[in-house]
């Protein structure tokens, strides 16, 4: 299991629906406060679409400056995320399948399995809990993880109070239920 990394330290990529403020030194009318589109751009005076998502205040504040050069002498762009709305999103937790309440919410730094489990107010009487799943991603990719939540939770073993990171998600899947059980 990977550990956790301090999600505050990693820089910031601008998204779908963050509202960005460009300023355009001694350039006033260039300057504009943009939200950033459903398709990833924002839209400026003289340089027209320029692809915003994915890319940090800086990157995207050079390429613009780019861009300007060749119609505006020496420009000096600064980018700063005025309203960060994408990252309510990436930064959220999940909990599905066999729980009373499935949840999507908010990262807390420090937030635990244990904290999500009983978030979503504990497990069902048809939850298969040491079955369950932690996936996360990884370098790009989701990886997934297994987890006895019947362990952590009824024998209280902390090995699998894995601390959450942000985009992580439980699983938990419903028992699998034989004809002539009772």
């Amino acid at each position: 299991m990977p550990t956790a990394t301090d999600a505050q330290s990693e820089p910031y990529e601008i998204g779908v629906g963050d509202t960005v403020s460009v300023h355009v030194w001694r350039n006033p009318e260039l300057s504009q406060t943009i939200v950033v589109r459903p398709d990833g751009n924002i839209s400026m005076p003289l340089t027209g679409d320029v692809i915003a998502e994915g890319k940090r205040p800086e990157e995207l504040a050079s390429e613009i400056r780019v861009a300007l050069s060749e119609l505006v002498r020496s420009p000096e762009v600064t980018v700063m995320v005025v309203n960060p709305a994408s990252k309510e999103y990436r930064n959220r937790v999940r909990i599905t399948g066999q729980v009373e309440a499935p949840q999507s919410v908010a990262f807390q730094p420090g937030m635990t399995v244990l904290d999500l489990v009983l978030l979503a107010g504990g497990l069902t009487d048809f939850a298969a809990d040491g079955r369950a799943t932690l996936n996360r991603q990884v370098d790009g990719e989701y990886k997934t993880f297994g987890l006895d939540l019947g362990e952590l939770i009824s024998e209280g073993n902390m090995d699998f109070n894995h601390v959450l990171q942000p985009g992580d998600v439980i699983s938990v899947p419903r028992k699998q239920i034989f004809r002539g059980e009772l």
